[in-house]
């Protein structure tokens, strides 16, 4: 591959050089910052060769290219003068104002998506325990379980104090203070049966139960956050451990529950009543515009802003807003099942099956999104059809959400009325799984280049196939810790398998070892991602966190550096797993096989946790 070929044509087809802001790079993909994103010709960028995906995501435009990514960023800055002070770090230049209100939500939600996933799923369980008689809604193993299905819920303002924070780069602990104030006994206590009203210093305060809710916190704590920096200007150093946040409590609790809080309340309350005149009036169109363009939400990450609104209808009673997307999701279920079908090909079924899964079990849809639909941009519009049909029958039915649970089969008895919920998705899951069998998947570009190939090479491909099983290369764990699939880790081209096959693990020990007798062939400066490349030829990226590219190398001490000749043990670097975790990023940390597509099958561990040197990952030949 010629690097200086691809960082032209890199180049040209984001808007060349001019309509480049920034660039930066992180272990597998370029990140642009660009002056105008629509300049940038995205289809022809995925159709290069060395490309693997592009993605628009968090204000940046990025280009995957894997483990060579150094070297196209190297030729890229020999052929464009985009600025040195932006080529070191990922410091953004600003963005509109529309941008930044979705990044804040997208990082203060991302956290506790996992907590809200799963204590839905506790609910809606626990609703078939129920309805089932199974258990009794008197009986003490119901309130404990309840207690942990909504404790997350009631609790919102003091997580997402905490997040929120963290990501306007506050105390987080300062923010959950904030938070934990507005459900604070005393507080609370206020309310009686006779009078909501009380009064601070003088002032009169409307008082509202602030439990579930979202954007009385938001208000807060970005009001907080400008303070935190203003406090922090003039007050002397030695004196901010404690004044700056004991004035940012003084100042910011009183004002939420006199201002914010209640303007809060009542913003949520109109936007719920919005959407449920809206639902009144035309159930099938509100239902119809859901269903066709969650999918479209997702893909740009414009999905995060429809969580407080659902979250807000939540705290209310119920939401219409997620009975009504859940089609979507259920017809891009439908697309890998037909896909799955309807392809011969080995490999497409693989990826078609295990992204099923996700999306069955937890309504995790990414890794179909990212892995079949954007791969075969003819299977969107089926999508759309599907998720419009089936959002509009239950906009017209009424379907409604009772708790925050991801659309899948195991979440059904979280939507009322079951039945009428379950019909419009059976309906979404068929006609996408139908349109796919009657108009198949794959682009006609792909099917000519497919047929034109020569018969000399398909006589080789059928030779390779018809070869026994040469080998296979056991690569053992780096790390010791709790191991995840790909598919639950927090970014989109990882879990897409998009740059190879392997593992997550989630370390608890901030050493990682080499996993194989090998070379070191990538060191990023940073120090949070290694490439090796093993004595049998296995290409291996150990990426320790998700974005810590953007943390400069901090809390990262390298141990090795590129062309170094490492055995299996020897120390490759070591973390901070505790600091990092403070600085807002979580240190999950996939173990790839950047080239993949030499092997046969990469077998992952069964195992759910796993100790330094002992067997992850298995490529066969």
């Amino acid at each position: 591959m010629s690097y200086n070929k691809l960082a032209n044509d890199i180049v040209d087809l984001v808007g060349k050089e001019e309509n480049i802001s920034s660039l930066v790079h992180c272990a597998t993909r370029l990140r642009f910052k660009l002056n105008d994103s629509s300049k940038a010709n995205k289809e022809a960028l995925q159709n290069l060769d060395g490309v693997l995906s592009v993605v628009e995501s968090g204000g940046q435009f990025q280009v995957v290219v894997g483990s060579h990514v150094p070297e196209v960023y190297k030729e890229i800055n020999k052929i464009a003068n985009i600025g040195s002070s932006e080529q070191t770090s990922e410091n953004a230049p600003k963005q509109g104002i529309g941008a930044q209100i979705f990044e804040v939500i997208s990082r203060s939600f991302s956290p506790l998506i996992g907590a809200l996933a799963g204590a839905g799923m506790l609910k809606a369980i626990l609703t078939v325990l129920t309805m089932t008689g199974l258990l009794s809604e008197t009986s003490g193993t119901y309130f404990i379980l309840s207690a942990a299905g909504n404790a997350v819920f009631y609790f919102l303002p003091i997580l997402l104090g905490i997040t929120i924070s963290t990501k306007l780069g506050a105390n987080p602990y300062v923010g959950g203070t904030i938070g934990a104030a507005l459900l604070e006994p005393n507080f609370t206590g206020l309310m009686t049966e006779t009078s909501n009203v009380s009064s601070f210093l003088g002032i009169p305060v409307v008082l509202m139960d602030y439990s579930s809710t979202v954007f009385p916190v938001f208000i807060a704590i970005c009001i907080y956050a400008l303070l935190d920096k203003f406090l922090k200007k003039i007050i002397h150093k030695d004196l901010q451990l404690f004044l700056v946040p004991m004035l940012s409590l003084m100042i910011i609790v009183p004002l939420t529950v006199l201002a914010f809080g209640p303007f809060g309340v009542y913003v949520g309350n109109w936007i719920g009543d919005g959407i449920s005149f809206l639902s009144s009036k035309s159930g099938w169109l509100a239902g119809a515009v859901m269903g066709a363009g969650w999918t479209f939400l997702t893909i740009l990450g414009l999905h995060w802003g429809l969580v407080p609104l659902i979250l807000q209808n939540l705290a209310e009673g119920y939401d219409p807003l997620m009975a009504m997307l859940s089609a979507a999701v259920f017809a891009q279920m439908g697309l890998a099942v037909g896909i799955f079908l309807k392809s011969k090909d080995k490999k497409v079924k693989t990826v078609a099956g295990s992204t099923f899964l996700p999306a069955a079990l937890a309504g995790v849809t990414e890794p179909i999104i990212y892995g079949l639909l954007l791969r075969n941009k003819r299977t969107i519009p089926f999508v759309a059809i599907a998720g419009a049909i089936g959002g509009g029958i239950s906009g017209a039915l009424g379907n409604k959400a009772m708790s925050f649970a991801f659309p899948a089969f195991l979440t059904i008895p979280a939507y009322t009325p079951i039945v009428s919920f379950i019909i419009p998705m059976i309906i979404a899951f068929v006609i996408a799984l139908v349109l796919v069998l009657v108009l198949g998947f794959e682009d006609k570009k792909k099917n000519e280049e497919a047929s034109n190939e020569p018969v000399e090479k398909e006589a080789e491909k059928i030779e390779e196939k018809a070869q026994p099983l040469i080998k296979q290369e056991v690569i053992s764990s780096p790390l010791t810790g709790t191991v995840l699939p790909l598919s639950e880790v927090d970014d989109v081209v990882f879990a897409s398998e998009a740059m190879g096959k392997g593992i997550a693990i989630e370390p608890t020990v901030g050493k990682a070892i080499s996993p194989v007798n090998g070379t070191i062939t990538t060191v990023f400066p940073t120090g949070h991602a290694i490439g090796i490349t093993s004595t049998d030829g296995a290409e291996i990226l150990i990426h320790i966190g998700i974005n810590t590219v953007q943390l400069n190398g901090q809390y990262y001490t390298p141990h090795v550096k590129q062309d170094d000749v490492v055995k299996q043990g020897d120390l490759l670097v070591e973390f901070d797993i505790e600091k990092i975790k403070e600085a807002g990023y979580p240190v999950t940390t996939p173990v790839i096989v950047t080239n993949t597509s030499e092997y046969v099958e990469v077998v992952g561990t069964s195992e759910e946790n796993i100790v330094q040197s002992e067997k992850l990952l298995t490529v066969i030949v």
